[in-house]
């Protein structure tokens, strides 16, 4: 029985390091691009779906506003998602600046809000390519520019550029910063791999009329989350070469960390929930192999305390998953100038098994709080 236990376990970190190589793969196929020097002639409308967001969202339209993309070829649409705080009145403030607000007025309870205020505002959006953040966000000035060139420049339809957090106060904050690189670079070392699966929403451009060649949200307005991941999935069934990473720092687009351990594990289930609906069963498989990894770990965790044998081999499995994590985490934190926090990887990564394997189940099991609502 030790023996089969022993080639589980060995089988399932097996799987684990032939993924973190294939990400590491990705990442470094990925260069940055050069600025092209053509000029611009693309009419850009940035979408935010807002929701309560009175403390930041003035900072995020200020950046916006900043960009050194040129003033007439490009527009911002922010849909107010029934906020009750004052978000409405200061997106109203900046109507004289050509910031449009659209305010929801759904009478009947949804469970996909987000993706109805994203597709209300595409409704009413003039420009041909669409730039999605957050209304949390804060980004240079070269930010559009950047995206812009670079979906001018390759003849893409859809892009995914670089999240990282930032003004972390607490040692946990910064562990999230480190945890949240690994799952940045897993998006954009599968599309480096021309495989592209997973994004994030706070910093995402696409061609309008692919939203609307694909059926926009349609199929997956039954998830609260999915507006970046699902629709992703849905265009590379259809343009599996033409979407790319920005791997450009100017691209890079700052948000924050989590102040608790409430507000961290109910964005993650948030997440995790999105994997029932994953059209590449491949990705999914991959997904169920790490989770099982970690599950492996866990197992043989709670085993050496009556055999120290499977302490032994956990050492083992965590040694290869310590090692090939370091290799893949470096360059990605290096990108970013946060290589510092790297070493948390330390005192991450035992913390990390029980964390995967809880959200993992949850996610897929339990509604959950978001925003002021309990959706799934």
């Amino acid at each position: 029985m030790i023996e089969i236990h022993s080639i589980i376990s060995l089988i399932c970190t097996g799987i684990y390091l032939v993924v973190l190589s294939y990400l590491i793969k990705g990442w470094y196929h990925l260069k940055t691009p050069q600025s092209s020097g053509k000029p611009f002639t693309t009419k850009v409308t940035v979408l935010i779906a807002a929701r309560n967001e009175e403390e930041k969202i003035g900072l995020t339209i200020d950046d916006i506003l900043a960009q050194d993309y040129p003033k007439e070829l490009f527009e911002i649409i922010i849909a107010d998602d029934h906020s009750t705080d004052r978000t409405a009145e200061i997106i109203s403030s900046y109507a004289h600046r050509n910031v449009k607000l659209l305010q929801l007025r759904d009478e009947e309870a949804l469970n996909s809000y987000k993706k109805r205020a994203i597709t209300e505002a595409i409704k009413l959006s003039t420009g041909d390519f669409l730039v999605a953040t957050d209304a949390d966000c804060r980004m240079g000035t070269q930010w559009l520019s950047s995206v812009v060139d670079y979906y001018q420049a390759n003849n893409l339809v859809m892009i995914s550029s670089p999240v990282t957090y930032f003004n972390e106060q607490s040692l946990f904050e910064r562990m999230q910063t480190l945890e949240f690189s690994y799952l940045i670079g897993i998006g954009a070392a599968f599309i480096g791999n021309h495989k592209a699966s997973t994004c994030n929403g706070a910093n995402f451009a696409y061609r309008k009329d692919v939203f609307y060649e694909v059926g926009g949200f349609k199929g997956i307005d039954d998830l609260a989350s999915g507006d970046d991941e699902l629709l992703l999935q849905k265009v590379a069934e259809k343009y599996p070469n033409r979407i790319g990473f920005l791997k450009k720092r100017e691209a890079i687009v700052y948000t924050d960390a989590k102040h608790t351990l409430k507000e961290f594990l109910q964005q993650r289930r948030r997440w995790a929930s999105k994997s029932v609906k994953y059209k590449d069963k491949r990705v999914v498989a991959l997904a169920m192999g790490i989770w099982l990894f970690n599950l492996s770990l866990l197992v043989n965790a709670l085993l050496g305390f009556y055999d120290v044998y499977f302490f032994k081999l956990l050492l083992v499995q965590f040694v290869f998953k310590y090692l090939f994590e370091i290799a893949f985490l470096i360059p990605i934190n290096v990108f970013f100038k946060r290589v510092k926090l790297v070493w948390l990887l330390s005192i991450i990564s035992p913390i990390h098994v029980v964390y995967f394997v809880y959200v993992g189940i949850m996610g897929n099991t339990k509604k959950y709080d978001w925003k002021g609502r309990n959706v799934r």
